[in-house]
Formats: structure tokens, C-alpha cells, sequence
């Protein structure tokens, strides 16, 4: 059984960069061997949200800016599934901020995936998180004049487990970025960037060409650095920026807290504890 879906009616502008994460998905899926059966892909609301529409597995198309905790909770209740959540940088870190910085708390074993445009493409153009200073929209008339959202630097300072950024305009190297976040055992974040060709005529792929580079001679396994070249504006970094291998991992927490001897979906009440617990509540 293939990720592929064949024939499928895509929804999306031309040119929009979520044609090439859906490309290079699928690509990574099938790489790494996977069984669509056992692989659950949770979306939230927007342009990026509909891109397990157009993936042969199991999916959830949740409520905006809920992806992660839905997700969290398949995890949970069966730790043999592999887990992405997956949707736009207006969903994870508007909407979502607040199940963002509980979700790198919590550390569960899944990859979230944010396609990073820096605009609210579902919605029509208006400035999301991730929007630059200066950034003018129909509702940001005068340019939006917040500085935006930083998403690496606050998952590197709540020390999540896997932090990397990549571009959708380099194929092998952001295939090789999410292999390694979804081989990694804990909470994997890629901001991934992507062009929204109709409604952020900024960042578009030539810009994102001229404003990137790529971390060399860098140490995932030193925070401080990370840090750093998570603030480094001049350019943006493309890469690994930190990994916590050690940091344990929220399924196996509940395993050991809740002494589950099988997966939570399989679990059958025990009948004896629960008339002892009915009978003290009479």
C-alpha cells in the first residue's frame, strides 16, 4: 500500500509551496518504510491543514490550532502508531501557541510539521505570527509593526526534544530534515518553509533563497549555540538546530504512572474496581 494518493483533485493555488511538501511527504513516508495502517497524520484548519486529504493514511482534521494535543492523545492511546501533526504557522503558533508550548512540555513522540509562509493564506492574506515587521495586508494597512513570532528560539529555551528549520525549496535536504525528526524519539518540531505565491508577495522562493543558509560546523547538542542561531535575523538557518535525546518521553511516563500493561485503546474496565469505586460513592 502506497502514501500516494493517485488522481486526486488538489486544492491549491499554483505554484503554492504546499505542493512540494505533499511531494516530498509522500517521498519521505514511503522511504522510510512506513505502513500506512499505522501511521496518523493530525491536521488543523487552513491551507496546510488539507494536506493529509491527499495522503493515503489515517488522518484527523481537527478544529484550529488543536493538532497537537489531538495528537498527543493518539500517541498515548497507542504508542505503535507514528504520529505527525501537521498545519500552518497561523494555526500551530496563533491558534495553537498555547498546546505548542505544552506539547515541547509534555515531550510526546510525534513530528509537527509547520508550513511557514508567514501569512494566513486560508483567510485571505492577513498577517499571522510569523509575518515581518513592515508586512502590509488588507487588515494590516500601515504594515504590520509587532516583530514576529520566533518559533525556534521558544522550543530550544523550553528545551524541546528535536528542533530544525527547513526550506520546501530544497527537496533532499528537508527530506533528510523530516526523516530525521520522525525517526527521533520525542517531540520533533520542523518549521518548514513555503511560499504563499498570491498573498505574500515578499517571501517568495527567490527570497527565501537569498535569506537562508545552511548551518555548518554546528552542534545540535549545545543549547547555547542553538539559541544563538536561532536569533541570528540576519540570515535564517537551515538545519538541525537542537536535539535532547535524553529528555524522557510523555507515552512512557504514562506507562509508568498509570501501569498500563496494554495499549489505552485496548483496555477493558476491571469490573472489580470499578463496583469498589461506585460502592464508596453511594
Amino acid at each position: 500500500m502506497k502514501f500516494k494518493k493517485e488522481n486526486k483533485d488538489i486544492h491549491w493555488c499554483p505554484g503554492c509551496g504546499n505542493y512540494g511538501i505533499l511531494d516530498i511527504l509522500n517521498e519521505v513516508l514511503e522511504d522510510l518504510n512506513l505502513n500506512p495502517s499505522n501511521t496518523v497524520m493530525i491536521s488543523g484548519i487552513g491551507q496546510a491543514g488539507k494536506t493529509p486529504h491527499f495522503i493515503n493514511l489515517n488522518c484527523i482534521h481537527s478544529l484550529h490550532g488543536r493538532a497537537l494535543p489531538i495528537a498527543t492523545g493518539v500517541k498515548a492511546a497507542n504508542k505503535n502508531l507514528t504520529v505527525l501533526a501537521e498545519g500552518g504557522d497561523g494555526d500551530m503558533y496563533g491558534e495553537g501557541g498555547n498546546h505548542f508550548m505544552h506539547a515541547i512540555r509534555r515531550n510526546p513522540n510525534i513530528t509537527n510539521i509547520v508550513h511557514n509562509n508567514m501569512v494566513y493564506g486560508l483567510t485571505k492574506g492577513q498577517a499571522s505570527p510569523t509575518s515581518p515587521e513592515g508586512f502590509q495586508s488588507k487588515v494590516q494597512v500601515s504594515g504590520v509593526f509587532e516583530k514576529p513570532f520566533n518559533p525556534l528560539a521558544v522550543a530550544i529555551s523550553l528545551d524541546a526534544s528535536f528542533v530544525a528549520r527547513a526550506f520546501v525549496g530544497n527537496k533532499e535536504h528537508t527530506k533528510k530534515i523530516l526523516k530525521d525528526a520522525i525517526k527521533h524519539k520525542g517531540y520533533a518540531l520542523v518549521d518548514l518553509f513555503q511560499p504563499c505565491v498570491v498573498f505574500n508577495k515578499i517571501n517568495t522562493y527567490k527570497w527565501f533563497e537569498e535569506n537562508t543558509y545552511y548551518l555548518e560546523n554546528h552542534n545540535p547538542n549545545d543549547k547555547i549555540e542553538a539559541i544563538k542561531a536561532a536569533f541570528d535575523n540576519s540570515k535564517l538557518g537551515l538545519g538541525i538546530f537542537y536535539k535532547n535525546k535524553d529528555k524522557p518521553v510523555f507515552e512512557d511516563k504514562c506507562d509508568g504512572y498509570f501501569n498500563y500493561e496494554t495499549p489505552l485503546y485496548e483496555r477493558k474496565p476491571d469490573k472489580e474496581k470499578l463496583e469498589k469505586l461506585l460502592k464508596s460513592k453511594a
